[in-house]
């Protein structure tokens, strides 16, 4: 198999559906472990979990759903043909788990900052969205910092006013500065933004260094093992960024 190529930013082959969901926990976890030595003993951070229920087939291609009907034994009881159906899938509904990241003052318990990775789910139109942009609205009305984390390129990036197209971005909120935030717009070939987490006014805020994390969420998981980077990633690359992607193999 392809070892992996060296890619000066985001990893695109970590976007695939089936494993972004490791990587998102693993970024959530990751991000937790790596806060609570530099926060403690004033703050805390804490995972924290939002439950919807949204259906399976949301973003699944059709050609995956409609099935030609299966021979089957039939016993006619009359000269009438018996006309063949296609087979479709029904939409059901599944219990969905999104984690985030919650920045706690230990002696208040006011939660002063949150950490949102986005999921395929939150950019595309369904139950997902919606329930992540009401609690987007929500924050952003309230007294508590915002940072929110796309590292995919598919979908449709969560709204703000201004600022550059780019395949990915990380944006900063802070409550005392609204409606102004911080964006770090980045692309493919770029490397990914290294940013501080906004605390309360006068702390000493930390970097969060993303790529570090990245890195070591896809170790932790093995993805080497079940990543083939002979292959194009999923979801497709430009012709461009494909050429560019060659150089690097």
């Amino acid at each position: 198999m392809t070892s992996q190529p060296n890619f000066p930013g985001m990893n695109p082959y970590l976007e695939r559906p089936d494993i972004w969901p490791e990587i998102h926990y693993g970024l959530i976890s990751g991000l937790m472990r790596t806060l609570n030595p530099v926060l403690n003993p004033k703050y805390r951070a804490a995972v924290d979990k939002r439950v919807y229920l949204d259906s399976v087939l949301v973003g699944i291609p059709d050609t995956t759903v409609i099935q030609q009907t299966p021979n089957r034994t039939t016993t006619s009881t009359s000269a009438a043909v018996l006309s063949q159906p296609e087979r479709v899938a029904i939409p059901m509904l599944e219990e969905v788990t999104e984690r985030f990241l919650e920045i706690r003052e230990v002696a208040t318990r006011n939660v002063i900052t949150v950490i949102e990775v986005l999921s395929p789910k939150n950019k595309r139109s369904g139950e997902g969205r919606s329930q992540y942009l009401k609690k987007r609205q929500t924050l952003l009305s309230s007294q508590t910092h915002l940072v929110e984390i796309d590292l995919l390129r598919s979908g449709e990036s969560m709204p703000v006013q201004g600022g550059c197209i780019a395949d990915y971005q990380i944006l900063v909120s802070r409550a005392n500065e609204r409606p102004a935030a911080e964006r770090y717009p980045f692309d493919l070939r770029e490397p990914i933004p290294v940013f501080l987490l906004p605390l309360s006014a006068a702390e000493v805020e930390p970097a969060i260094d993303l790529a570090a994390l990245l890195e070591q969420a896809s170790q932790e998981a093995a993805l080497d093992l079940v990543i083939d980077y002979s292959m194009p990633p999923e979801p497709p690359l430009s012709e461009d960024d494909m050429t560019w992607l060659d150089t690097l193999r």
